[in-house]
């Protein structure tokens, strides 16, 4: 059974890794032209090897980091809470118990998920780069038992990936290496063939290769709670002598796989990078060229009269060359001049770096910060813009990347025991969750909203000092709510409609109980000048009719 399991395994991977083939072409390209390690994808560099032979201008590598930093401080900030949970049942969306437990579970899975030991920021980190380099990036999500969970970026020149009928990847094989050593320590030495085994003893550094196989199981016993009751089925291969050497399972998948952008019948998604390659290397021939040409006039090639009729002759500063003179006093060596219009190829390399900038998004974000004294109107077109760019952007990141990864954290949480109990009305529900997404990327394609929100005040003000009723359409607080959300405002900066509610009241009771003091005066003096009349009127004799 072992054997068939093992065959079944590196068919698939040699199927693979021939469908990966033509992509690994293109990451190699990349790898040299932006200096990166370049440790896979068929290379037999090594990991930190120097990579910059055909590296002559550094805007893409800068570009790719900063594009790095873009995706984070957009996605997942790490120092905001950017996503949050609420029921799937719309009537109990408002229900304060259920709210109360969906916000302890976000309060959690950010408490463990950037926990130190978990070092989800630098893997997710890891994450984004791999987007902007190949396209495609993975994550690794497990618990480590008395340690929590724990997240590992995949780099790529191991990760191969399948798609299922939906277009949702469900299959993985991380083709790894590991020394003797490593390999006794992560399974044992009594699950390793000989060969290892062997290593493991007298030469505990060699390095030897490995699979690892994740896919849904052919079969799934929901009464069994061990992995033949799981989802997905795990199994470690020892590619030396075809050795099974573990089967597991996972009853959620354990990567998160994204993908930039995709392309009809490509598993594989397409990076700035590759969007960008063919400036990025005339981007890189200009400036070597340039290099060249301001060399050749620093130090140009000399002209000399024959050969050997000069030897020797020095090239050092202050350098004595005698018989460098004919009798007439006309020197025997010339410098070549060499011509050329260095203005084009500047103007060249300034537009190819523009576009390089453009691709991996660095252009988009320096539009607020070239604009400080931009309106608030102008500043929420500007999101708006880029909202309606990374649109796409943000869907495929939050439904293959980040769904799939809180999907998982629950799960691993739940099995755990350390979610909060669940409300019971929840429970009747079936449990039912949806994810929410608050981060800047979210609230700039939501701006649009605001946008027009501002417009409409803008184009209704002339008739509204014709009819001021027109403006009675807009509810105030909706509309502050509206704004306050896409410009970031956080939430607990912003009063619940209870606290609205409350405020209100005390001000119309404060209000009240001023007006009646403000009253009081008026009623006083009105009171005594009452009375004075009356005194007055006592005082005088009554008049008869007729004594007049």
């Amino acid at each position: 059974m072992a054997d068939e399991r093992v065959e079944e395994v590196l068919r698939r991977q040699a199927a693979m890794e021939s469908k990966r083939s033509p992509f690994e072409t293109q990451w190699r390209e990349i790898d040299e032209r932006m200096g990166t390690t370049g440790s896979g994808f068929g290379s037999q560099s090594q990991p930190g090897q120097k990579q910059t032979a055909l590296l002559f201008d550094s805007t893409a590598p800068l570009a790719a980091e900063r594009f790095t930093a873009v995706m984070e401080s957009l996605i997942t900030p790490r120092h905001q809470r950017w996503q949050g949970l609420q029921a799937a049942e719309e009537s109990l969306r408002e229900d304060d118990e259920v709210v109360e437990y969906f916000d302890a579970v976000t309060r959690l899975l950010f408490r463990v998920r950037y926990h130190p030991r978990a070092n989800f920021a630098g893997q997710w980190s890891e994450n984004y780069g791999s987007l902007g380099y190949y396209g495609t990036g993975a994550v690794f999500i497990d618990e480590k038992m008395g340690r929590g969970l724990r997240y590992r970026a995949i780099y790529l020149g191991e990760l191969f990936i399948e798609e299922n009928d939906d277009g949702l990847i469900d299959t993985v094989h991380r083709r790894f290496k590991k020394t003797a050593r490593q390999a006794a320590q992560a399974f044992g030495e009594a699950a390793l063939p000989e060969k290892i085994r062997v290593a493991a003893g007298k030469e505990p550094e060699k390095e030897f290769e490995f699979i690892h196989c994740v896919r849904p199981a052919d079969e799934v016993k929901h009464r069994r709670a061990d992995y033949a009751g799981m989802q997905f089925a795990s199994w470690y291969i020892a590619v030396e002598g075809k050795h099974f050497v573990r089967e597991g399972g996972y009853r959620t998948f354990p990567y998160a796989i994204s993908r930039y952008v995709t392309t009809p019948r490509s598993v594989y998604g397409k990076s700035p990078a590759m969007t960008a390659l063919p400036e990025i290397k005339t981007v890189n021939q200009i400036r070597k060229d340039m290099l060249m040409a301001g060399q050749m006039g620093l130090l140009p090639p000399l002209l000399l009269q024959e050969d050997g009729a000069l030897e020797p002759f020095q090239m050092r500063p202050g350098a004595l060359n005698y018989g460098a003179l004919d009798a007439n006093g006309n020197p025997l060596v010339q410098p070549l001049k060499v011509s050329g219009d260095m203005g084009w190829g500047e103007s060249q390399l300034q537009e190819g770096r523009k576009v390089i900038n453009d691709v991996f998004l660095v252009t988009l974000f320096q539009i607020l910060i070239e604009n400080p004294r931009m309106t608030a109107t102008e500043a929420l077109l500007r999101a708006q813009e880029k909202g309606a760019l990374l649109a796409p952007t943000a869907g495929r990141q939050e439904s293959e990347a980040l769904g799939p990864l809180i999907e998982r954290e629950l799960d691993l949480l739940a099995m755990a025991g350390q979610l909060p109990p669940m409300p019971r009305k929840l429970m009747d529900a079936g449990g039912l969750h949806e994810i929410t997404y608050d981060n800047p990327m979210s609230r700039m394609v939501q701006s649009e909203e605001a946008v027009g929100t501002l417009r409409s005040f803008e184009q209704l003000t002339p008739f509204a000092n014709i009819n001021p009723e027109v403006m009675d359409i807009f509810d105030p607080d909706e509309t502050g709510r509206i704004v306050t959300r896409v410009n970031g405002v956080p939430g607990k900066a912003i009063r619940s409609r209870e606290q609205v509610a409350a405020v209100r009241e005390a001000r119309k009771a404060s209000q009240s109980q001023q007006s009646m003091l403000d009253a009081a005066p008026v009623a006083a003096s009105a009171a005594k000048d009452l009375a004075q009349a009356q005194a007055l009127m006592r005082a005088q004799p009554a008049v008869i009719p007729g004594q007049l």
